[in-house]
């Protein structure tokens, strides 16, 4: 039999992925103070049961503040940790590489969980301050943030250093950096959100400084050969936004500062956006920021089928890809995928459940 490309490893650093399959990092809004529970331990523990190479941790805040939801994942303080190495020993244990997406929420922090109407919650509810690039809101129903001031932004990569650690100590062996999706650091990217006059705010150099800050924070907290990716949203579908152009010029600079992988997603930053979404829309984006930025990819977005993933890595358009909300119908989706590509599914299937294959 031989082995598709999904099937076969990926090495970065001294880290193996024992296939080309990455769970994305989805929010399941099932927190309480940042805490994760069995909630986490089973939904993220059966997809490495199920063969993904690398299971990534939902959206983790390095602040309270920088939660999306009350009912987000966090990794701000000491005791987040003791709940979190739970989690990353069983995906270990079952064959996967753990990581996790830490992550700052700007003007979209203090909000509901989507299933709760996704709109502000106020102080009284448990909601608090946001912060964000400006001091307008993200669109109507949104909180009205405080500006991060420079002192702020100090505060913050200082916040990203601390949950490096914390991380590390919790087990995980990929740290993503998540920069996409309208967050705190895409907001300062993209000249549509981003209108500050300070040396945070008008140039390319200006708009990317705060984002490079962290990774170089981040990088240095981290041991050398461990890997570090980044999620990029790599258009913001609108004029004048951000574009591919931008997402490679600076995926060459991510490259140099010492990241390992750029995860291709797009969107977020605009709330009007006309985003043509359909089977591998964002996959377009991976290859061209592999091709032109000489780093490794990962692609995301409608990728649902065995042939269809195959096919993005075996033209060459990621490295990777990573799966969201299929993963969420199927978290066995590696093996179904193995069996329908004709991979030996060694090592995919826990002898737990051979019977079955």
């Amino acid at each position: 039999m031989h082995t598709p490309h999904l099937f076969e490893p990926l090495t970065l650093r001294s880290v193996t992925i024992r296939n080309r399959i990455g769970v994305s990092p989805m929010c399941q809004y099932s927190c309480e103070d940042g805490f994760v529970g069995d909630w986490h331990l089973v939904h993220l523990g059966s997809r490495a049961v199920g063969g993904a190479g690398l299971v990534m941790a939902e959206a983790t805040a390095v602040s309270a503040e920088g939660r999306i939801s009350p009912a987000d994942t966090g990794i701000w303080k000491d005791e987040h940790v003791a709940a979190w190495r739970r989690v990353t020993k069983f995906v270990a244990d079952h064959g996967a590489v753990p990581a996790i997406q830490l992550a700052h929420a700007g003007w979209k922090a203090s909000t509901a969980p989507p299933s709760q109407g996704g709109k502000a919650v106020s102080p009284a509810n448990g909601g608090w301050q946001s912060v964000g690039v400006g001091g307008t809101p993200f669109t109507d129903g949104y909180p009205t943030p405080r500006a991060v001031t420079t002192a702020d932004i100090d505060r913050l990569c200082r916040a990203w250093q601390e949950a490096v650690g914390r991380a590390l100590e919790a087990g995980f062996k990929l740290i993503e950096i998540h920069a996409a999706h309208g967050y705190l650091l895409h907001s300062f990217l993209s000249p549509i959100s981003n209108r500050r006059t300070d040396e945070y705010g008008g140039s390319f150099e200006n708009r990317t400084r705060f984002l490079l800050r962290v990774v170089e924070t981040v990088r240095g907290a981290m041991p050398a050969d461990l890997p570090l990716a980044v999620r990029l949203s790599c258009s913001d579908w609108t004029d004048g936004g951000w574009g591919i152009e931008d997402t490679v010029q600076l995926a060459v600079r991510l490259r140099e500062l010492g990241v390992d992988l750029v995860d291709c997603s797009s969107g977020g930053a605009v709330p009007t956006a006309k985003i043509p979404v359909g089977p591998g829309y964002q996959t377009a984006f991976a290859e061209a920021v592999r091709r032109e930025s000489k780093i490794t990819t990962a692609a995301v977005g409608m990728i649902t089928d065995p042939i269809q993933a195959e096919t993005i890595l075996k033209t060459g358009q990621a490295d990777m890809v990573f799966l969201a909300r299929e993963m969420l119908r199927d978290p066995y989706w590696p093996a179904r995928a193995a069996k329908e590509l004709g991979a030996k599914p060694d090592g995919l299937i826990p002898v737990q459940y051979g019977r079955a294959w």
